[in-house]
């Protein structure tokens, strides 16, 4: 049976030494945010995923929800883990001060958040989205919705939703037909039913916040005319106190791939009363708030899958016993060596390292600019941090999820057999991981978004946000002997990335189809010059450290380092060609013949 151990030793290089001085110390209100205060944060919460949600994922996998009569029961062990887990705090740990959380920055809460999806996908769905409806709340919500929603959203004594699916509407939510009507008392009445709505209904919370998307009956059409409104399962009263139900009601739960103990809802609103989020027919700009906080979060479960995928193969590897290494026995004393004497098995084992801990860095690389763009004194510093989230949301929501389905496929492949039955527990972190390429926006979805919205705004300002600092990085560093093998590297993928985007931007502005075809492809070498660039970086750190009795660390940081500039880097020149290749034999291609 898979077993998980968080990996802290890497959480603190990335957090003290790569990240360094960036972290929080000019951040108003994260002066006291110390690597200990850090480092204490980072062990409890280790202790809390490793002893009490990792024991519960096999177990919930095979159980699954249940519903019965309207109502959802999470598996044997939810209920009682998920009481511990707000009692200590976990749900209030980036939420602000003022609504009873802990206001610790949104880089911290990454890394426990990613322990949480390694140990326990399902069970991290449910305060994870809650995390999504308070940030949407605390943007846009009236005084009188936060005072009454935050501070139980933040200590997770209610949780949150977002309805946006319908039947007829997925990706273009313009098609959208939940009805909002007026009142006169200022609220809604909400009509419609909404379809796969993760934690839409059970049995952990003593209420449920849905955030609708609806139109009212004189809206606009199409996407202009979608409002957000803010409507609990169980109506709540002027001072707090619950009520009755507020005619919202699961008609049914989905028999899923994966990620079988979060409930996945078809959920009715009849005649249920709501309140205005935000400002009339802005829905999509309020409800974007908590799409990206939700994709970003998303790239951060493919990650967390990715790591225990990793761990449990190599655990296998060391063990396995199996033929003869090619270069002479290496266990003589053995009937067999140990798989991970295999170049194959090495080279699924160190993909996947490579990979996992690329990801990492380049996640809370994001995190920290999250925080400088919440928290930042200065207004360029905010504005310069902000561009680089939203250019980079999409990469790390797109390419972490195929990261992590990636790396589960390559578990399953190193445990053979033993991999694809039930009993190692390896198979399902394919099947949670497959649902991270397709909610929040699929994939290709977030291709699009990059290079149709996020390249051309604001004439190309995101992308500077990235373009210059790493052309920074490696005209410092250039010259760097013991860095050469690094620096050149990233440089020529680098390049790759710039003509690519000079050819997309081009042919684009004549023709979308071209950008189209393109942006997949664009978003992978797009990803893989992210993390060759956070690996250059850590390369650079682990340099100057190595051979300094920390067990072999730093050396392994480097090894791994050398392995994504050898192996997994050189994607970006097939990447090139294809991206430049055009859309003629994607497009031309006539229907018929399909």
């Amino acid at each position: 049976m898979a077993t998980y151990k968080a990996p802290l030793g890497d959480m603190r290089f990335v957090l003290n030494d790569l990240l360094g001085e960036e972290q929080f110390g000019d951040l108003p209100g994260a002066d006291e945010v110390t690597p200990d205060l850090v480092d204490a944060i980072l062990e409890e919460a280790a202790k809390v995923c490793e002893g009490l949600l990792s024991p519960l994922n096999r177990s919930g996998d095979e159980e699954g929800c249940h519903f019965e009569n309207g109502v959802v029961r999470t598996p044997e062990g939810f209920k009682e883990a998920y009481r511990t887990f707000i009692e200590g705090g976990w749900t209030s740990l980036a939420c602000d001060t003022e609504h009873g959380g802990q206001g610790l920055p949104e880089t911290i809460n990454m890394m426990v958040e990613e322990m949480i999806c390694s140990a326990n996908l399902s069970f991290g769905i449910y305060p994870g989205l809650s995390r999504g409806v308070y940030l949407a709340l605390k943007a846009f919500g009236s005084e009188a919705l936060k005072e009454t929603y935050l501070p139980r959203l933040a200590d997770g004594t209610w949780s949150g939703t977002m309805c946006l699916t319908e039947s007829q509407c997925g990706t273009d939510l313009g098609l959208l037909n939940t009805r909002a009507t007026p009142g006169d008392d200022g609220a809604y009445t909400i009509t419609g039913t909404k379809i796969f709505i993760s934690a839409g209904e059970h049995d952990l919370t003593e209420n449920i916040i849905h955030l609708v998307l609806a139109r009212t009956p004189d809206a606009p059409e199409g996407s202009r005319g979608i409002s957000l409104f803010l409507v609990p399962k169980v109506s709540v009263a002027e001072d707090g106190s619950l009520g009755p139900a507020n005619g919202v009601a699961c008609g049914s739960i989905e028999h899923k791939m994966g990620i079988h103990a979060s409930s996945t809802c078809v959920i009715n609103f009849d005649d249920a009363t709501g309140f205005l989020v935000g400002d009339l027919n802005k829905g999509m700009r309020a409800m974007f708030v908590m799409m990206n906080t939700a994709r970003l979060a998303v790239g951060i479960q493919g990650l967390g899958l990715a790591e225990a995928a990793y761990q449990g193969a190599a655990a296998y590897a060391r063990e396995r016993l199996q033929g003869r290494s090619l270069g002479g026995p290496k266990c003589p004393d053995k009937p067999a060596d140990p798989i991970i004497v295999h170049p194959d098995v090495r080279r699924m084992l160190l993909t996947m390292r490579a990979y996992v801990e690329g990801a990492r860095a380049l996640g809370a690389w994001v995190s920290l600019h999250m925080d400088v763009a919440a928290r930042h004194a200065d207004a360029d510093r905010r504005r310069q941090s902000q561009d680089l989230v939203e250019l980079l949301t999409p990469v790390v929501k797109a390419l972490f999820t195929d990261i992590g389905f990636e790396a589960g496929n390559l578990a399953v492949q190193v445990f053979g057999g033993h991999g694809y039955i039930r009993e190692h527990g390896i198979e399902q972190y394919v099947r949670d991981a497959r649902i991270t390429q397709i909610y929040e926006g699929t994939n290709g979805i977030q291709a699009l978004d990059l290079v149709g919205r996020k390249m051309p705004a604001h004439t190309g300002r995101y992308l500077r946000s990235f373009f210059h600092p790493v052309a920074a990085f490696i005209e410092e560093h250039q010259a760097d002997e013991a860095l050469e093998e690094f620096v050149l590297p990233l440089a020529k993928a680098f390049g790759r990335l710039q003509r690519a985007t000079a050819w997309i931007a081009q042919k684009g502005l004549a023709d979308p189809e071209e950008a189209g075809a393109a942006a997949t492809d664009y978003l992978r070498l797009f990803g893989l010059v992210a993390l060759a660039y956070m690996w250059t970086r850590m390369a650079r750190l682990a340099l100057g450290r190595a051979g300094g009795g920390d067990g072999g660390f730093h050396e392994a940081k480097l090894g791994t380092a050398r392995f994504f500039m050898h192996r997994l880097l050189p994607q970006t020149g097939a990447l090139f060609a294809t991206i430049m290749a055009g859309k003629g034999s994607t497009m031309d291609f006539d229907e018929a013949w399909f």
